[in-house]
């Protein structure tokens, strides 16, 4: 498995029988001009965590009449993990963590809210919060018993900004360290806007020790519930991936000061966050708790036929629905026969159907 990089190569090891589980999800911080690229333009933001899960059952999506793309046309992480969870046939689940346009396909609802604005208001209430991570506990025990690794990906657009004032509001420095779908990272806005929320909430760096406070005052529904999957999971025996980027960071954060028990539990990314030399996963999650290591998987689209894959090695999107995790899991089940530019065949051939193929029409 030579595509898989990892700080603790012990964690490398075949599963039987992995399942995927990705979180929508929605934070009205999203709305802020500038802080994402997820989705065409600011209408359409709403829309993208909805399509993404769509495009995982359908190979396109029905809440929109195209797939998720930036701007120009990059496509969504989504067609990652779909040629990913096929190619090694890894079932798959969705939660709606609080989504603000629901999916047309089967779903787990946590009957969630969207998360609100934090420079106006304070995100969630707490009962939100704790039900959230009660609802995700319950149904990461159910997934245990299914599965010998659990991996755990979100779909949130605007939600590394969120991650870099909870971490902020319990005592983690991650200005200049969390990631963005974008190659040039406005670090300057996030943490503008961090600011601007603590000062509104009357908070200041570290002065909350509460992780589902801190949830409630900056963070979004995704991370309760993704810290309730991970905890139910892991303390039924199973071992548990957080698929994603430096949005786990504040997961392990969350998971550590809640008392929770770490062992089993790894994240799992792409190389382009891996390498980023704009944010630094690894520093963050060693912040939050030295023992959990930081998977990275290799899928070679720097030498994509395509140029709308080629953008994944240039700094654009770089990760999301659990594209790097899905890809690992991939490798992982199949005992290293599925490498990464075997998955990168199988991305491509994703694209041409999807993306090429619609474009025609």
């Amino acid at each position: 498995m030579r595509d898989i990089a990892a700080s603790d190569k012990s964690v490398i090891k075949p599963v039987k029988n992995p399942v995927f589980v990705c979180a929508i999800s929605y934070t009205a911080a999203s709305e802020i001009p500038g802080l994402t690229v997820a989705g065409a333009n600011a209408e359409l933001v709403k829309y993208t965590s909805p399509a993404d899960s769509e495009f995982l059952y359908y190979g396109h999506c029905k809440c929109i009449n195209a797939v998720p793309a930036t701007p120009d046309g990059k496509p969504t992480p989504a067609l990652i993990t779909r040629a990913a969870l096929q190619l090694a046939e890894i079932p798959f689940l969705i939660v709606d963590a609080g989504a603000k346009v629901k999916p047309s396909i089967p779903y787990v609802s946590f009957g969630l809210e969207p998360g609100r604005n934090i420079t106006k208001e304070n995100a969630m209430d707490m009962q939100s919060v704790r039900q959230a991570f009660d609802h995700g506990m319950l149904l990461g025990k159910q997934l245990a018993q299914l599965s010998d690794l659990v991996v755990v990906g979100e779909s949130i657009p605007g939600g590394t900004t969120t991650t870099l004032a909870v971490l902020g509001a319990l005592g983690i420095d991650a200005r200049f360290k969390v990631s963005s779908s974008m190659p040039e990272n406005p670090h300057d806005l996030k943490n503008k806007v961090v600011a601007s929320a603590m000062e509104r909430a009357g908070v200041t760096f570290g002065s909350i020790s509460s992780p589902f406070e801190a949830i409630a005052t900056f963070g979004d529904p995704m991370m309760p519930s993704v810290a309730g999957v991970a905890h139910g999971a892991l303390d039924r025996g199973s071992r548990v991936m957080l698929a994603g980027g430096t949005q786990m960071s504040a997961i392990v954060t969350i998971l550590k000061r809640l008392g929770k028990p770490l062992k089993g539990l790894c994240i799992g990314t792409t190389s382009y966050v891996a390498k980023d030399p704009s944010s630094d996963l690894k520093g963050l999650v060693g912040m939050a708790s030295g023992q959990v290591p930081v998977l990275s998987c290799d899928l070679y689209l720097g030498g994509s036929s395509k140029p709308g894959l080629q953008a994944f090695a240039k700094g654009f999107v770089k990760e999301g629905v659990g594209a790097g995790g899905a890809s690992i899991a991939a490798m992982l089940k199949s005992k290293g026969r599925i490498t990464g530019k075997k998955l990168m065949k199988a991305i491509e051939k994703e694209y041409e159907i999807s993306i090429e193929a619609a474009q025609k029409r």
